[in-house]
C-alpha cells in the first residue's frame, strides 16, 4: 500500500494524464479502422516512448491499447467488419442487434462491460501478479495442446444451428494455419515456392479479408434486398445497460474471470479469451438458441473478457519478462530501454514505477467510458452513409491497413483471396467464425503437440502425466463427449 500511495503523484499530474487522454483518442482511432489494430497502435506509439519517460510511455500505451481494444466493436457492431481480432468473435452477434435496431444496446453493453472487465482486470494485476505468474509458468506444451482443444471446441458453439458445415469452416481455417514452414523440421508447406508464404498467413490480413472483403463483396453481388439496419441515428448508449448487467451479472464476472486466466498464459491474450467466452456464455445459458440473432448475453460476457485479458498478458511481461501477447512482447522491449528490466527483481529496485503502471490501467479504463461514449455517438455517422458510398470507402481502408502491417503488397494478396473465399463459403451457408478460430488456435495446436510428442518420445500418456493436463483433459473430453451421451440418455429415456 505505501508503495501504491507513493505512486499516485507519479500519475496524477498535468503532463502524464495529458499523455494518456491524447493516447486514448489516438488508440480509438486506430481500432476503430479495421486493419489498424492495438498492436499497430503499440508499435506506432513505440518511437514516441524514446522522447517521454517511462511512467507517461507506458501509461500511453496502455491507455491505447484498451481503447483500440473496445474501438474494434465499432466497426463490426455498425458494418459487421470487426475493427481489431479481439472483435471478431462476437461480430455477428452485435451486427444483428444493429439490424434489430438496437445499435445503442450493443455498443452500451460492449462499453460498460468492457469498462468493468479492464478494472477486475486490473486489481487482479495489481493485487495478484506473482501468483497468477508462477501459475502460468506451470503450462508446459501439454496444456497448450489441451487449452488450444478447449479452443475449437468453441466451433461446435458458434457455429449455430450447422455443426457439419461448422466443423468444415474450422479444418478450413486450420488447413490454412498450415501454411508455411513446418515448425520442428523447417520442411515448407503449401507455399507453392513463394517466399511470402515461406512465414505463413498474417492473422490480420485474413481476419480483414475474410469479414470486411465478403461483406463487400456481398453487398456489391446482392441480387435482392439485404437486411436493412432499421436505425440512422444512435439514441442513449446507457438506457436500459444497468438492468441488462444486473440481470447477467454472473456472465460479467465469469468473463472478467476468463480473460484474467486466459490473458496471464503467455502467448494467448484477448482474442482466444474473448472466443473462449463467448463460447462458455452460448454453453450455458438457458437461451443458446438466440446466440446470433441479436442476444446481449453473449456480448457481456466477451466484452468484459476482452479487456479484462489486457491486465492478464501484463502479468507475465512484468514478473517474469515472458510476452502474454504481441502487445507486451513490444511493451518488454520498451521496459528495458527505460531501464525496468522485467523479472520479479523489478517489484524491488523500482515497485514506486510498477505501481504507477498499475494506476494507468484503473485510470485508462475509467477514461474509457466517456472517450467510448464520445465514440459511440460520433460513429453513428456511419448509418448515414448510404452502402454504395460507404463500401468503396471500406475496402480502400481494408487495402490500406493491410499494406500498413509489413508495407507489403503480398498482404493485400491474401486479404483478396481469403475474401474471395469467405464470400463463396457464406454464400454456401458455411460460417466464417470458426475458419477465424482454426487460424487463431491453430499454430498453437501444432506447436504444442509436436513439442509434446517429442518430449514425451511418441507417448500419448504423457498428456496425462501433468496435474494441471490432466484436468484440463478430463474437461476436455468430457465436453467432446457429452453430446453422445445426452443422446443415449434421451434414447434411453
Amino acid at each position: 500500500m505505501e508503495h501504491f500511495i507513493t505512486a499516485l503523484p507519479l500519475i496524477f499530474n498535468p503532463y502524464v494524464l495529458t499523455v494518456i487522454l491524447l493516447s486514448g483518442f489516438f488508440g480509438l482511432f486506430m481500432g476503430a479502422i479495421p486493419g489498424l489494430s492495438a498492436t499497430m497502435a503499440t508499435a506506432l506509439l513505440v518511437p514516441v516512448t524514446f522522447f517521454i519517460p517511462p511512467v507517461p510511455a507506458l501509461a500511453a500505451i496502455v491507455t491505447a491499447t484498451a481503447m483500440a481494444i473496445f474501438a474494434g466493436d465499432l466497426p463490426g457492431a455498425l458494418l459487421r467488419i470487426p475493427g481489431t481480432p479481439a472483435s471478431a468473435a462476437y461480430t455477428d452477434e452485435a451486427f444483428a442487434l444493429t439490424q434489430k435496431g438496437q445499435a445503442e444496446l450493443a455498443l452500451g453493453t460492449g462499453l460498460v462491460a468492457a469498462v468493468i472487465g479492464g478494472l477486475f482486470g486490473a486489481v487482479v494485476l495489481t493485487f495478484s501478479a506473482p501468483i497468477l505468474a508462477k501459475v502460468a509458468l506451470k503450462f508446459s506444451s501439454y496444456e497448450y495442446f489441451w487449452l488450444a482443444c478447449l479452443g475449437l471446441t468453441c466451433a461446435a458453439f458458434v457455429s449455430g444451428s450447422k455443426p457439419l458445415k461448422g466443423s468444415i469452416s474450422l479444418l478450413i481455417g486450420l488447413l490454412i494455419a498450415t501454411v508455411g514452414l513446418d515448425p520442428m523440421s523447417g520442411q515448407a508447406r503449401f507455399t507453392f515456392s513463394s517466399v511470402e508464404l515461406m512465414g505463413g498467413i498474417n492473422f490480420i490480413p485474413a481476419m480483414i479479408g475474410m469479414f470486411a472483403l465478403a461483406e463487400v463483396l456481398r453487398v456489391v453481388t446482392a441480387t435482392k434486398p439485404l437486411p436493412v439496419v432499421k436505425q440512422t441515428s444512435i439514441g442513449s448508449v446507457f438506457t436500459g445497460i444497468g438492468g441488462v448487467l444486473s440481470k447477467y451479472r454472473k456472465n460479467l464476472l465469469r468473463g472478467s474471470i476468463i480473460g484474467t486466466l486466459v490473458g496471464a498464459l503467455p502467448g494467448a491474450g484477448s482474442d482466444i479469451a474473448a472466443w473462449i467466452s463467448y463460447a462458455v456464455s452460448k454453453r450455458f445459458s438457458k437461451h443458446p438458441e438466440k446466440y446470433g440473432k441479436g442476444h446481449v448475453e453473449g456480448l457481456v460476457d466477451a466484452c468484459s473478457s476482452n479487456n479484462a485479458g489486457l491486465g492478464g498478458t501484463w502479468v507475465p511481461a512484468l514478473v517474469f519478462g515472458i510476452p502474454g501477447d504481441s502487445i507486451t512482447a513490444i511493451v518488454i522491449g520498451v521496459l528495458y530501454v527505460k531501464g525496468m528490466n522485467p523479472g520479479p527483481t523489478v517489484f524491488l529496485e523500482q515497485p514506486e514505477l510498477i505501481y504507477a503502471v498499475f494506476i494507468s490501467f484503473f485510470v485508462a479504463n475509467l477514461l474509457l467510458l466517456p472517450l467510448g461514449y464520445l465514440a459511440i455517438k460520433s460513429s453513428k455517422q456511419l448509418l448515414r452513409v448510404p452502402r454504395s458510398v460507404l463500401m468503396p470507402l471500406i475496402l480502400m481502408f481494408c487495402i490500406v491497413g493491410t499494406f500498413a502491417i509489413n508495407n507489403s503488397v503480398f498482404g493485400v494478396g491474401v486479404l483478396l483471396v481469403l475474401g474471395l473465399i469467405a464470400y463463396l463459403m457464406e454464400e454456401n451457408g458455411f460460417p466464417i467464425a470458426p475458419t477465424i478460430l482454426g487460424l487463431v488456435l491453430g499454430p498453437l495446436l501444432e506447436d504444442s503437440f509436436m513439442t509434446s510428442m517429442i518430449k514425451g518420445d511418441g507417448n500419448l500418456l504423457t498428456f496425462f502425466e501433468r496435474p494441471i493436463s490432466i484436468v484440463l483433459g478430463i474437461i476436455t473430453i468430457t465436453i467432446w463427449l457429452s453430446p453422445i451421451w445426452m443422446r443415449w440418455v434421451k434414447k434411453m429415456r
